[in-house]
């Protein structure tokens, strides 16, 4: 059963993928879509770090909001 903080490594049978936006510094999110229908998200310069778990409905509402510029300062 794959679970939310496992670790990424462990999940094993899945592509992980980062953005085609990412820098080749290693500074990347990557997401990997999971049998059960869940996707993984994983920090890509600890790629054997904990994966944080979430349902489709979940990752859909956080990409509306950083579509919305709701995050924005957490860049800034």
């Amino acid at each position: 059963m794959i679970a939310n903080g496992m670790q990424a490594d462990q999940i094993s049978g899945v592509s992980w993928r980062k953005a085609r936006a990412s820098l080749n510094n290693g500074n990347c999110v990557e997401v990997a879509s999971l049998p059960e229908g869940s996707v993984a998200v994983r920090n890509s310069r600890f790629p054997q770090g904990p994966a944080l778990v979430f349902s489709k409905a979940e990752l859909a509402a956080f990409l509306d909001g950083a579509k919305r510029e709701e995050f924005d300062d957490f860049a800034a």
